[in-house]
């Protein structure tokens, strides 16, 4: 089969197509046929030996999101059929990625996409889900009425952020540039904060999520707000509130000096909540905004384009 690979750590030049052997269906594994893929910051900062380092030599496929058609089952998996529609996630570390025509994920990773879905939109969905949902509803415990501040709120998983906060009815309040305000406003955010201009601070207090996706790395993106974020959104908490970071570990002197709880998360593999999305994607209540969509042959520019941040969305590759 044909697949995105790499054997060195590097920029988007070590990406390269090449012949790699069709993984089989087994351990409960069920092979999909992939018809897009997305691109998140994870695959270019596994990629550049940012996120986690490997041993070397490398032969790793990358890629998270998958959105396909089933074409192998394993025995025992009784519940999908080959030609079902689906989407879901593979594990970062495996290096046997969804930028490849064909991939083996488990079971419980992966749940059939409702009818109307696209499969650009399904490959979309399943990290910015898992993240929101992980952030917000397991660790946030949001319920409606409650105040929330979504950093980097037009990003891949903040626009995503927003609308299941939206759906759960809570008020949010969201930044990004002065660009981006319109674009806030029409995914429901009811607070756009404009970082170029205005001090969040200043804007919004008593805050009972803070959900933060900026990474905090200059060598990596630089922080939205110019200057230190995540120690001015302290004080924007209420007593007892909680600061979700999907990027880095939270302060936890720092929390406790403000009665706050602080965590670091990263995206689940649970085909439950992919279930649940499905239902609330078919009300019209959550769709993912599709910044730019590349063939598989331009997967260096994609992650060029990703790489630069601010990307309104997400970047889809298609296969």
């Amino acid at each position: 089969m044909k697949a995105v690979v790499y054997h060195r750590y590097g920029g988007p030049e070590v990406l390269n197509i090449e012949e790699v052997p069709r993984p089989p269906a087994t351990d409960g594994r069920v092979v999909v046929r992939v018809k897009a893929a997305s691109v998140n910051p994870a695959d270019w900062q596994l990629r550049s030996g940012k996120r986690f380092i490997l041993s070397e030599p490398l032969s790793f496929i990358p890629g998270i999101d998958l959105a396909g058609v089933v074409d192998e089952i394993c025995p025992g998996v009784s519940d999908l059929s080959v030609g079902d529609r689906v989407f879901g996630m593979t594990l970062l570390t495996e290096g046997q990625g969804s930028y490849a025509e064909f991939v083996a994920v488990p079971r419980g990773a992966i749940a059939k996409m409702s009818h109307s879905m696209s499969f650009e939109h399904a490959a979309a969905l399943p990290v910015a889900v898992q993240t929101s949902w992980s952030s917000l509803i397991v660790q946030g415990g949001i319920v409606s009425g409650q105040k929330i501040l979504i950093h980097g709120a037009t990003g891949g998983v903040g626009h995503i952020a927003v609308q299941i906060a939206k759906w759960k009815g809570a008020q949010v309040a969201g930044t990004a540039s002065g660009g981006n305000q319109d674009f806030l406003r029409e995914i429901g955010v009811d607070i756009p904060i404009n970082y170029e201009t205005t001090r969040f601070e200043e804007v919004v207090q008593d805050i009972d999520i803070v959900l933060d996706t900026i990474i905090h790395d200059a060598d990596s993106r630089i922080d939205l707000a110019g200057d230190k974020t995540r120690e001015r959104t302290w004080q924007v908490l209420k007593k007892g509130g909680i600061l979700v970071s999907i990027t880095s570990h939270p302060d936890q002197a720092k929390a406790a000096e403000y009665g706050v709880r602080a965590v670091h998360i990263l995206a689940d593999r649970d085909a439950k909540v992919l279930e649940k999305i499905t239902g609330i994607y078919e009300l019209g209540q959550l769709r993912p905004h599709i910044n730019s969509i590349f063939p598989i042959e331009k997967v260096r520019e994609a992650h060029e384009l990703s790489q630069r941040g601010h990307t309104r969305g997400k970047i889809v590759l298609i296969l």
